[in-house]
């Protein structure tokens, strides 16, 4: 581990601009983002990157590591790369992704481990993520019967066990089964009806599913799309995409535990 002079010591601060542009950021982020020596970001409509710039002229995209037919990992590792290179040199540096920074962003831990790992600062702030506009959305109440949420590949590659009388939440549906990025990008029917095969062992064909994405704009409604889920491989499921599976009817409880409520 290199040692550093505590005066010249860079800084990590990684934060989450929510969903809806300029509403969802807290307090305390857009106080760090600007007081930082540079922000790096990574965030999906232009008009959040004009927010940003406004905030701190010292803003920089991150969004020109991708590209087509290049692993998704490959990126995330430069990306972690590029802010403790800037950290190294002894910058505050504060990082800002689309929605909570701490959900799918492989490079935001990937940086915040190495950091401190190395002996900086590092630390990171919570932003409202696509969950959680989902739930005001929709209408859905995790605590009335539990919710379960995966990333829908790693759901299909390992075979996660769920239960189908609790709500299921399935992440970057709209990136099947992709380990790159390519324009326009969209699941592939057939890699849909691997999924649908795959629910449809707990569901039935008719079993309503939502296709989810929240709206990035305070003055636009969120996409929200009802079908069938035998009618899933058909759909149109864009890249942002959140699957939304409603729970089977509930289970009978159990008596010794419902006892506990009703004795006080």
């Amino acid at each position: 581990m290199p040692a550093h002079d505590g005066a010249q010591r860079g800084s990590l601060t990684i934060v989450g601009t929510g969903i809806t542009l300029g509403a969802h950021a807290t307090a305390e982020t857009i106080q760090v983002l600007k007081a930082a020596d540079c922000v790096l970001y990574l965030v999906t409509e232009p008009a959040t990157e004009e927010w940003l710039a406004r905030l701190n002229p010292r803003s920089e995209s991150l969004e020109g590591l991708y590209a087509e037919g290049k692993n998704r990992l490959a990126t995330y590792i430069e990306m972690a790369e590029l802010m403790l290179g800037r950290v190294r040199s002894g910058q505050s540096v504060c990082a800002a992704f689309y929605g909570h920074p701490g959900v799918f962003v492989n490079a935001a831990h990937r940086a915040i481990q190495q950091a401190r790992h190395e002996g900086y600062a590092a630390r990171m702030l919570p932003g409202i993520s696509a969950e959680a506009c989902l739930y005001a959305d929709l209408g859905v109440n995790p605590g009335d019967r539990g919710c379960q949420s995966f990333e829908a590949t790693d759901l299909l590659a390992f075979q996660r066990k769920f239960d189908p009388t609790s709500v299921l939440i399935l992440y970057q549906a709209g990136v099947l089964g992709e380990a790159s990025v390519r324009r326009g990008m969209k699941a592939r029917p057939e890699r849909l009806a691997v999924l649908t095969r795959f629910l449809r062992r707990a569901y039935p064909p008719n079993h309503p599913v939502i296709l989810y994405e929240a709206s990035p704009f305070p003055t636009c409604d969120p996409a929200i799309a009802q079908i069938r889920l035998k009618d899933l491989p058909r759909a149109s499921v864009p890249a942002m995409t959140t699957l939304y599976v409603p729970p089977l009817p509930q289970r009978k409880p159990r008596a010794s535990i419902m006892n506990w409520y009703l004795e006080g």
